[in-house]
């Protein structure tokens, strides 16, 4: 299975689960990949802070207006990164907690680092086996 296939099987799979556990999936799809945007920015916490506040969505803790808040922190994040990686970072960190706001979001919260969809279509498929879902 190529790459356009395993990107056109998340789509088709997240446009079937539940709200919650998309977002999930796209807070997980973020933090994998958060590393790369800590070590070359270790005091901007920014995207770590979009995933805390996306987790705590997801427990309903917060409000969605919190989590839209921390999305656009996040955004401002990629904003002020000059490096391709790490914007891409930043931005799918963005987009997993704006998943609370829209569920869309959540197919873009994937889409940080291309090399990384294989982890992000296995994991997806993890996460509906978990939950009893039927592709």
């Amino acid at each position: 299975m190529g790459e356009n296939d395993i990107k056109e099987k998340i789509i088709e799979i997240a446009g079937k689960i539940d709200h919650k556990t998309l977002a999930v999936w796209a807070i997980d799809c973020a933090e994998h990949v958060l590393s790369f945007f800590e070590e070359k920015y270790p005091k901007d916490d920014r995207p770590r802070n979009a995933i805390e506040v996306g987790r705590a969505w997801v427990r309903d803790e917060i409000s969605v207006g919190e989590a839209r808040s921390a999305a656009f922190a996040a955004h401002a994040a990629a904003r002020d990164v000059d490096e391709g990686v790490t914007r891409a970072v930043a931005r799918s960190a963005a987009h997993a907690v704006a998943t609370a706001h829209v569920a869309g979001h959540a197919v873009h919260a994937a889409k940080a680092i291309a090399k990384e969809r294989l982890w992000q279509y296995k994991h997806l498929l993890d996460l509906v086996k978990k939950n009893n879902y039927n592709e």
